[in-house]
């Protein structure tokens, strides 16, 4: 997915544009191009291409008069039953502009609407059926009710993997002038995880400091913990030195300003590079699940992450 921060000559405005989506793409395209779309319902992780497919299927029907013809809403900022009630229903109840007989209503991040909102918006839905379509994007489609969901044709984007990254960077290299080493497109793609628009992002915020992007600028602004480092925390706990192991973890924690969900999703990565026999792989994988949960329900970090290494110690010494 483009990211927000692209300017609009960048933007894709044919589907062929939009990267690692093909089934995806060929089908809407499809539907698209017989001037006549159902109820869709796109669900996915963040910076797949959601919203990006929204405006080509909008710029695509309309052409020069999309904007007259579509509604965008991000329902997480505007997500009670007044704005279905009232912005909803108004734009949804006027007749379109030009050949096509619909108008277009984005909803963004439609997880986001209230119980109550969701309600209302199923109705409108199917009374305005012949005067507007809804697209509708989320993360979590079982968030979104199972009344809207039966109304719309459902379409399940995935992360998008390192060639589909690397095509939308390479892209970006050749129209800003920049060098991106291949080594740097891996680490960016490490670091983004199959976001487009993270990945995007931290490619901006590393070109603002140099037109070369190396690893080093990239791991600073990632301000990440480095694979080396984690694997040092480890073998230390796995020997049975708690002690070295927890001042270790704090002083790269500390130094370079790394969150407790970002440290347990690094150890997370490394445990599988271990030399440990497979059963405590996976047994340490479920302590750092534990950890995750707990620090994300608001327990401090510190102490989670103290009682993780502990865990990995008591492994190490076989219990």
């Amino acid at each position: 997915m483009v990211s927000e921060i692209w300017t609009e000559k960048y933007r894709p405005s044919r589907f062929s544009e939009l990267v690692g989506q093909d089934e995806i793409v060929k089908r809407v395209s499809s539907l698209a191009n017989s001037m006549n779309i159902p109820h869709l319902l796109f669900a996915g992780p963040a910076g797949t291409g959601k919203s990006t497919l929204a405006l080509i299927i909008v710029k695509e029907l309309y052409k020069d008069s999309w904007r007259e013809n579509y509604l965008e809403l991000n329902a997480s900022d505007e997500r009670g039953i007044n704005v279905v009630r009232e912005k909803v229903k108004n734009f949804a109840r006027t007749k379109s502009l030009g050949n096509v007989p619909f108008k277009i209503i984005f909803l963004d991040e439609a997880d986001a609407l209230t119980p109550e909102a969701q309600q209302a918006l199923r109705r409108t839905m199917e009374n305005y059926s012949g005067s507007c379509r809804f697209i509708l994007s989320c993360n979590y489609s079982s968030k979104v009710i199972d009344p809207i969901q039966s109304r719309c044709v459902v379409f399940r984007f995935k992360l998008l993997e390192k060639k589909d990254i690397e095509k939308v960077l390479r892209k970006i290299e050749e129209n800003e002038r920049l060098t991106i080493p291949q080594e740097s497109i891996e680490i960016l793609y490490e670091g983004s995880e199959g976001d487009c628009r993270k990945c995007i992002n931290i490619l901006q915020s590393t070109a603002s400091i140099s037109p070369v992007i190396s690893q080093d600028l990239i791991q600073t602004v990632l301000a990440s913990t480095k694979p080396r480092e984690i694997k040092v925390v480890l073998d230390y706990a796995l020997s049975g030195d708690f002690q070295n192991s927890r001042e270790k973890l704090f002083d790269i924690m500390l130094r370079d300003s790394i969150s407790g969900q970002d440290v347990v999703k690094a150890i997370q990565k490394e445990i599988w590079a271990l030399q440990i026999e497979p059963e405590i792989k996976v047994k340490l994988t479920e302590k750092t699940g534990e950890a995750e949960f707990r620090i994300v329900e608001g327990s401090d970090p510190f102490i989670q992450l103290q009682a993780l290494l502990a865990s990995f110690v008591l492994a190490g010494l076989g219990k």
